[in-house]
């Protein structure tokens, strides 16, 4: 137990320098900053002539000193300033805030078969509705994606039976200033990118077409048409589909090779509320070590503004798990997503003398013979004879640690549990010395699928390690083959929770339960750029299409649900669409118990959030939360913000609006969010908080409360049976908590709104703590 204190007390001390470090790294610009001035109000002359002023000003002085200006959503401009004209332009009555443009990081077919399955199973146990219906294809809705661009030769992009673009589409193609020919079609309606001039009004060739892979993966993941045959090389083989492949793309490329300008973000989503876009999918954000405030967040004001407008906006949870505190893009009016594995393995076996077989994983094209004819030896019996080396080193297989005498010809078991070098370098030491094949131990690798290309490569378990280890041991000759990589089907228990996938709380506050949902992230089989030679295995062409892991791949999924719903119920509001896919989510897995994480251990919301999230089961979920622009107007007032600020973000603020007096994080738990979350709770101390339910299922309803509490916390539910009529279409509840002795973790529960054909159900945390760790 000492030893767990220890690790947890460093990883707080860790994640500390992590937000330090990254926030003065984020400030390590390109000498632009962001100046934000709020909403974009036509009848507001006043922030539109101070804005026109500020930047005429700037030009006077730098003909090239704005980088870019908003007006559509919100008003403001990014501009290259001095530190001293950054602070200068900040004390003007009409900015919000001015700060450096930071530069965030991207989060990086059966998917989709694997989610309609599990609503299968789940409903199999009751008639729940929206389940035995075919999906709708989402047409006309437009899934706005901001992303490294896109490759438009992709057949997952093809128009063909597609009709024509919708009227409400106001979007472009941009020509692209290089030489590449960029078209547009009915399916990918438009294209916008963002590369700007230098210092020396030096202007770089510019395209959305994707250099990188991950916007093309993404978009088809969310939106792309059907294409049997689609394949890596064979493996996953089957149908390659997006989740709403009737809706249309446009693509908004913010990324390029150093990452994703935090100001680019925000022209982004000021064109793409202009352009008419039905959902935004941000598979990118910032690391767990920074937490910025909501004047600060270029993802988050873009988002605001969007929601505002009607437009759902769905973000990538981030990369940084299984460490709690780790989730970002939180704030309320985005839909957080999670990341878990689906029913499908990459199966690398491994034979060992006597035709033992190991089963592997990963993904490797070798050559080896079937037969175990090839000598086999441990890394640290390979270890180099330089005295510098530790028998450790060379365990691990690091850089320069291995004898080639002892590698060469050689299958290398490997060691990657010591977290400093990579995987990729470990495999390069092999190979440089000599060695034939390469089995690197590592549990979180396994579930993950790392690409060996056409060297004989498998990933394994701690566990099966022993197994190789005792063989190698008990014999003067050991032998193994490495077999070639295939693909196995309903694979079992699925889903998982990936290792990768960040986790809550949310850092600043215990009283906002994120991340909101969890999608398929793991092995995702999507559309790649078809000139991507790095990707290709050697002795091929480059893929069509990939195979990558990520909450990069788990938003798109939501995103393309998040459409459907849309398509269906295109009067909508964001906030209902949010609703229904986090209350019709699934929290079992196909063994029909509960879901867990790659250690074994339960899920909680924490990891999964509501759980995950049903293609089917969102189109009709009975019940919706509507979370109101006050809501989130009090959650600015919760984190710091006056009216006179609020008033000034937002153009939609009622006459009658005040912040509390004594506003604080204990407020935000009383947002109308499908989801609860409950904080600084103590000993026999109630805390109560209200929730309103809109009727959208059957006009005449009744519907009756189920609690799943744990031990020690009494949860009653006020009334606990709802009667709708054609009169009374909303109607509130309210819940109350009360802990028999002070819990000493957070506890976790449920409240589920039944009436015979819908579960609407909200998951629930109480803590002991206000804040995030």
């Amino acid at each position: 137990m000492k030893d767990i204190v220890l690790f947890f007390c460093f990883f707080l001390l860790l994640l500390s320098f992590l937000r330090e470090t990254n926030a003065v790294s984020q400030e390590k610009n390109n000498g632009v900053y962001i100046v934000y001035m709020g909403a974009a109000d036509s009848s507001n002359d006043g922030t539109k002539n101070q804005q026109a002023e500020l930047m005429s000003s700037l030009i006077k002085r730098k003909k090239d000193a704005v980088v870019h200006s908003y007006s559509n959503g919100f008003s403001g401009f990014a501009a290259r300033l001095s530190e001293a004209e950054a602070k200068s332009i900040a004390q003007n009555p009409g900015v919000i805030s001015v700060f450096p443009d930071p530069i965030l990081q991207l989060h990086t077919t059966r998917s989709w078969d694997f989610l309609q399955y599990q609503t299968e199973v789940e409903s199999s146990s009751g008639p729940i509705s929206g389940s035995d219906n075919a999906s709708p294809k989402g047409v006309d809705t437009i899934i706005g994606i901001l992303d490294t661009g896109i490759w438009p030769e992709s057949e997952s992009f093809s128009d063909n039976d597609m009709s024509e673009v919708p009227s409400k589409w106001k979007g472009t193609c941009m020509e692209s200033h290089d030489s590449t020919s960029f078209k547009c079609n009915k399916k990918l309606v438009g294209a916008r990118f963002y590369d700007d001039s230098d210092e020396d009004g030096v202007r770089p060739s510019g395209s959305a077409r994707d250099e990188n892979g991950h916007g093309t993966h993404v978009a088809s993941t969310a939106a792309g048409s059907l294409i049997s045959g689609a394949s890596y090389y064979g493996l996953a083989s089957g149908t390659a589909k997006g989740g709403s492949p009737g809706s249309r793309i446009a693509m908004y490329r913010v990324c390029t090779t150093d990452g994703c300008h935090g100001s680019a973000i925000m022209k982004a989503f000021d064109d793409a509320i202009a352009d008419g876009v039905d959902v935004l999918s941000l598979s990118l954000g910032s690391s767990s070590g920074l937490e910025v405030e909501f004047s600060s967040d270029p993802i988050a004001i873009g988002a605001f503004h969007a929601v505002e407008k009607g437009i759902l906006v769905s973000c990538s949870a981030g990369n940084d798990g299984p460490g709690p505190a780790t989730v970002v893009n939180v704030a309320p009016w985005i839909l957080t997503v999670a990341a878990t594995t689906i029913d499908r393995d990459f199966e690398t076996d491994i034979v060992l003398g006597g035709n033992k077989l190991i089963k592997g994983g990963g993904m490797s094209f070798g050559n080896l013979t079937r037969s175990p004819v090839y000598p086999l030896i441990s890394g640290d019996l390979a270890k180099s004879g330089n005295t510098v080396v530790s028998e450790k080193n060379a365990r691990y297989c690091n850089p320069n640690s291995l004898d080639g005498t002892k590698v060469k010809g050689k299958i290398v078991l490997c060691d990657n549990r010591d977290g400093y070098y990579s995987l990729t370098e470990k495999l390069t030491e092999v190979k440089s010395k000599g060695g034939i094949g390469f089995i690197v131990v590592d549990d979180n690798a396994r579930t993950v699928a790392p690409k060996f290309k056409s060297f004989p490569a498998a990933v394994v378990t701690e566990k099966d390690s022993n197994e190789i280890l005792s063989y190698i041991n008990s014999t003067k000759k050991p032998v193994a083959s490495v077999l070639p990589t295939v693909t196995i089907a309903n694979y079992k228990p699925a889903p998982l929770v990936a290792y990768f996938s960040s986790r809550g709380p949310t850092y600043n506050t215990h009283n906002l339960l994120k991340p909101d949902i969890t999608a398929p992230g793991v092995a995702i089989l999507a559309a790649w750029p078809g000139n991507d030679t790095n990707e290709a295995v050697a002795g091929q062409a480059p893929p069509l299409y990939n195979i990558i892991s990520g909450t990069s791949m788990s938003c798109p999924h939501v995103s393309g649900i998040a459409a459907l719903v849309k398509a269906e119920n295109p009067s909508w509001s964001p906030s209902a669409i949010k609703s229904a896919i986090m209350t019709s989510a699934l929290q079992t897995n196909n063994l029909k118990a509960p879901i867990t994480t790659v250690s074994g251990s339960v899920a909680t919301p924490y990891d999964i959030g509501a759980g995950e999230a049903s293609p089917s089961l969102a189109l009709n979920p009975g019940l919706v939360y509507e979370t109101t622009t006050a809501d989130y107007l009090q959650y600015l007032c919760s984190v710091g913000y006056d009216k006179s600020k609020i008033k000034l973000i937002s153009n939609t603020v009622p006459n009658d609006f005040s912040c509390p007096t004594n506003s604080s994080s204990e407020s935000v738990s009383q947002m109308n969010y499908p989801s609860i979350a409950v904080s600084n709770i103590k000993e026999n101390e109630i805390k109560k908080v209200t929730r309103t339910v809109t009727n959208v299922g059957q006009e005449d309803a009744t519907y009756t409360a189920s609690i799943k509490a744990p031990v020690g916390l009494d949860v009653q539910v006020t009334p606990n049976k709802l009667v709708f009529t054609n009169n009374s279409k909303k109607l509130n509840y309210e819940v109350s908590f009360k802990a028999s002795s002070k819990p000493k973790e957070d506890l976790f529960g449920s409240i589920t709104w039944t009436n015979g054909k819908y579960k609407v159900r909200s998951p629930f945390v109480v803590s002991t703590n206000s804040q995030g760790v």
